[in-house]
């Protein structure tokens, strides 16, 4: 089973993704694009990204309106797991916004 993270390493792994947040047992993040056609391809990329990670966070659309949640559900908490997959999705970001 994967090793869920002690506050410190948490808010050390927090603290290198600054748009997400800690909520409970989960990092969120909220994203909003430019029409719902663009929120749909967002979310595709996120998905091979999850895909590959073998990782998959919940994701929630609301037309224009993404919002993202990760966790490690069979630890019970977050873990390395969850903070790689973020670390990811805020790359592929950069890389889509220059």
């Amino acid at each position: 089973m994967t090793k869920i993270l002690s506050k410190n390493e948490t808010a050390d792994a927090l603290s290198t993704i600054t748009p997400w947040k800690k909520v409970g047992a989960t990092i969120t993040r909220d994203l909003v694009t430019a029409d719902f056609p663009a929120a749909l391809g967002l979310v595709v990329e996120i998905g091979v990204l999850a895909e590959k990670a073998f990782h998959h966070p919940d994701i929630d659309i609301r037309y224009n309106k993404i919002h993202l949640v990760l966790t490690t559900h069979d630890a019970g908490g977050l873990t390395r797991k969850d903070f790689a997959l973020a670390t990811e999705i805020e790359r592929a970001l950069k890389a889509r916004h220059g």
